[in-house]
């Protein structure tokens, strides 16, 4: 848009923006702010809506939330026509939750109130509860939709807006593409209608502890350290925790109570660096068998073990190839496993699928993110387990189909259990998946780019001979058929005793790109070497990467 169009269109905005406080925010900006959010509104990315707390349609406030719910009614009601029964909003339900970042409240209240207008049934959560709350609940009642005021693990300005479609699992294309396109023709915010609602959820709540714990096969004690980073996830893990027999857990009482301006860490995510010191500290303190960090709404779980060495935290892929393995131990071998399905993302490690098999069981790998991975397997299989390398794993798709931490949690101190009464440990059994499968080590670099997308041409066009000494091959994932089409490069290599691997991709959300190595050493009784020289050839990767 022109200068003057902007300026036209912002002081529309302006006029009819429902929250003084962000209108004044806006009448005070330069034009070439305006220009800068106006040209560029939020849509959705890999899990929906994601920006600061701020004025004008590139962010998250008041006049947006507004006008994506009026958008989300319209489409639901599309939908709901073009179906057998039609919309009869006596049985049409919605469910809205939200973590506790600045306004999510105010958020949540304004989405429930805009959908009840529309005629939908609305259960608002009457408190701040976990992302997979949310999920489980549309799954649990059979509810058309539902939406969560989030930002997940993002910077503390930061808020989000997740939506949850017939079975509790994020919508993809076209639904999302669909909303945008009612955004746009939405009415003004302070136009949009409003109807009061009534909070709820305690059953919903209390149901879904139950079935958190109920992920647990073991019996005995255990001793916990926990930490939800001052999201909302703190109170939910330990109900659920002593549900399931784990009632001797430690917290890191300076990250308990949910804090959205997280005071004690840089960056409120459990994979960035010195997030989970002071879990492993309190977890060293407390001789505790296993460490948890939950991420503010507490979809995705961190792990931290006790090695010879010290406390240290698993990646993604390490506690994704042990949950995998340990939930395919316990499926009937023969149809019933010949059925199962376990599922990884593109960017995540090739073990899984090498376990999945030696269980007798399919391995899908998908695009990123869980709104792919929640609808891996096809008609007569079943998911039972799928993790991203970003530390979400699901691991009871029948009641939450989406990345879960604190089901995780369970899941995984029912594992050290299990582990504990064979006499292996953690690492032993990370070992014996090594031995049986090869080493395999895994790394992500990030790289600032002025043009991501001419940065992924260029690769295209030259991309490099060889890496870690090993020439290459690539698959570009453009070239992919329908739901399996991403702008990503997969670049491998290798010999009989060696692979290596790099995913490539944009960034959705930052001017970066994102490579997702990968080494795989075939099994050897030597695993000290075998990791030697893996991680020797993916520091080379990392090398190499930081340079596409």
């Amino acid at each position: 848009m022109t200068q003057s169009a902007i300026s036209a269109v912002a002081q529309t905005w302006i006029t009819h923006d429902p929250d003084p406080d962000t209108a004044a925010e806006l009448s005070a900006c330069d034009p070439d702010e305006l220009a800068r959010r106006f040209n560029n509104p939020l849509t959705f990315g890999t899990a929906g809506l994601r920006g600061p707390v701020r004025g004008g349609p590139d962010a998250m406030n008041m006049a947006v939330v507004l006008r994506t719910t009026w958008a989300v009614a319209q489409v639901l009601k599309d939908q709901l026509a073009h179906d057998s029964t039609g919309f009869i909003p006596s049985e049409t339900q919605v469910v809205v939750g939200r973590d506790a970042r600045h306004r999510s409240d105010e958020f949540a209240l304004a989405a429930a109130e805009v959908l009840a207008a529309q005629g939908f049934q609305v259960l608002l959560m009457l408190a701040a509860v976990p992302t997979p709350v949310v999920a489980f609940a549309v799954r649990h009642r059979s509810a058309t939709a539902g939406i969560q005021i989030t930002a997940s693990h993002n910077p503390p300005a930061d808020n989000g807006y997740k939506v949850f479609g017939k079975g509790g699992m994020q919508i993809i294309s076209p639904t999302d593409r669909e909303i945008e396109a009612a955004v746009a023709r939405a009415p003004h915010a302070d136009e949009i209608p409003r109807a009061t609602v009534q909070t709820g959820g305690l059953k919903e709540i209390r149901h879904y502890l139950e079935r958190a714990a109920h992920v647990r096969h073991t019996t005995g004690s255990l001793r916990v350290a926990l930490t939800p980073l001052h999201g909302v996830g703190g109170e939910f893990a330990l109900d659920a925790l002593a549900m399931a027999g784990f009632d001797d857990v430690y917290v890191v009482e300076s990250q308990f109570a949910p804090d959205p301006d997280f005071p004690t860490v840089a960056f409120p995510n459990p994979e960035e660096p010195g997030a989970t010191d002071a879990l492993l500290t309190l977890a060293a303190k407390a001789s505790a068998d296993v460490a948890i960090a939950l991420d503010p709404d507490a979809d995705r779980c961190a792990v931290g073990i006790p090695t010879a060495d010290g406390w240290r935290m698993l990646s993604g892929d390490e506690t994704g190839w042990l949950l995998g393995d340990y939930i395919l131990s316990q499926v009937e071998p023969g149809p019933v496993s010949e059925a199962t399905v376990v599922a990884s993302t593109v960017v995540s490690s090739r073990m899984l699928a090498e376990i999945a098999a030696a269980h007798g069981a399919h391995h899908a790998e998908t695009l990123t993110g869980f709104k792919w991975l929640a609808r891996a397997g096809g008609p007569g299989t079943t998911l039972a387990y799928a993790y991203e390398e970003a530390i979400g794993h699901c691991v009871d798709p029948a009641a939450v189909r989406d990345k879960d931490g604190i089901s995780a949690a369970i899941a995984f101190c029912d594992l050290v259990v299990a582990l504990r009464d064979q006499g292996r440990t953690v690492q032993d059994a990370l070992d014996g998946l090594a031995l049986r499968h090869g080493v395999h080590v895994t790394g992500a670099v990030s790289r600032p780019v002025e043009d991501a997308e001419a940065a992924m041409s260029r690769l295209r066009t030259t991309p490099p001979a060889e890496l870690a000494g090993f020439p290459v091959s690539v698959e570009d994932l453009l070239h992919r058929p329908g739901e399996q089409r991403t702008d990503a490069l997969i670049l491998t290599g290798g010999d009989e005793r060696t692979t290596v691997r790099v995913v490539v991709r944009p960034s959705g959300t930052e001017p970066k790109l994102k490579s997702y190595t990968e080494v795989r050493c075939a099994p050897t009784d030597d695993l000290t070497m075998a990791r030697a020289r893996a991680n020797t050839l993916n520091d080379e990767l990392a090398t190499a990467a930081a340079l596409f």
